[in-house]
């Protein structure tokens, strides 16, 4: 019970603490970038999630959308790029950095997909209707644009309860969304059902369907290879074998940081507590 009411809290100060950052943050400030990928995919960089962008004469498909005080400026950057409608946004989760626009691209016309279980969390926050995804799916979808089959498909829990990964497959491009990243370690939001056997899962499916040529777009981070993906699962395992051991002797968290299970990895990855807790509940921690 305890650890349930500090998990809880500790969800509610996380939510509270990222509304205020954005509401004291100069969004004028943000710079937004586009890189191009490969073929007619692009992803744009700002505040938040990684934007994978697929653009063509048919019309453009974003995958997530950031804060909702970037909307305009999102849109204004991608039509620099190409002035194209933007036809659909697919969210790879429910998290307000990757998904905070949609309220705005809403009422301009765009339809957004999600995985069913990302409407029924956002339901459960009782967002305003217009936030809300009107086209889900509980396995894949397919949009047809472009030359382009941008292939949605659920992954397990992973990150959260409600991953998706994103597969263009005329150009060989995957965006994982949160599940990887290339600058933190796999975050495991616990709140919103993620699990590290999912993560694992989640990898192994990017890492088995990657070729020596497939680019991967991460939820935050620069664009990687296959490789780069094995690097971050096979990091996530070892860890978590580090911190099973530990919790089997009876570590107590605080034990399990001060042991430095992460510490060939902070370098690369940073700060671990986030990982860590992930893992030392899911592994029987108390």
């Amino acid at each position: 019970m305890r650890t349930c009411i500090s998990t809880i809290f500790l969800a509610t100060l996380f939510v509270f603490s990222n509304a205020l950052s954005q509401d004291d943050r100069d969004w004028d400030a943000v710079v937004l970038t586009i890189h191009h990928v490969a073929g007619g995919v692009y992803y744009l960089e700002g505040s938040g999630g990684n934007i994978g962008l697929s653009v063509g004469e048919d019309g453009i498909v974003m995958i997530d959308d950031q804060f909702a005080p970037l909307t305009d400026r999102i849109v204004a950057r991608i039509a620099e790029l190409d002035d194209g409608e933007i036809r659909f946004v697919i969210n790879t989760h429910r998290h307000g950095d990757h998904m905070g626009g949609n309220e705005n691209l809403a009422n301009m016309g765009i339809t957004i997909l999600a995985n069913d279980r990302v409407r029924v969390r956002l339901l459960a926050d009782m967002l305003p209707d217009a936030a809300l995804p009107i086209l889900t799916y509980s396995d894949t979808a397919t949009v047809h644009l472009n030359g382009e089959e941008v292939h949605v498909f659920t992954v397990p829990p992973a990150h959260t309860d409600g991953d998706s990964f994103v597969h263009f497959r005329a150009s060989d491009v995957l965006h994982l969304g949160d599940v990887f990243r290339t600058n933190n370690f796999p975050y495991i939001d616990l709140s919103n059902g993620g699990t590290l056997q999912g993560t694992l899962d989640a990898l192994a499916i990017a890492i088995g369907m990657s070729g020596p040529n497939t680019l991967i777009i991460p939820g935050h981070g620069a664009v990687s290879a296959r490789e780069d993906v094995i690097d971050f699962r096979d990091m996530a395992l070892v860890v978590a074998q580090r911190v099973e051991a530990l919790v089997r002797e009876g570590a107590t968290f605080q034990e399990v940081l001060a042991a430095e299970t992460t510490a060939e990895y902070e370098d690369k990855w940073g700060d671990p507590e986030r990982f860590l807790r992930g893992v030392y509940a899911e592994v029987g921690g108390q």
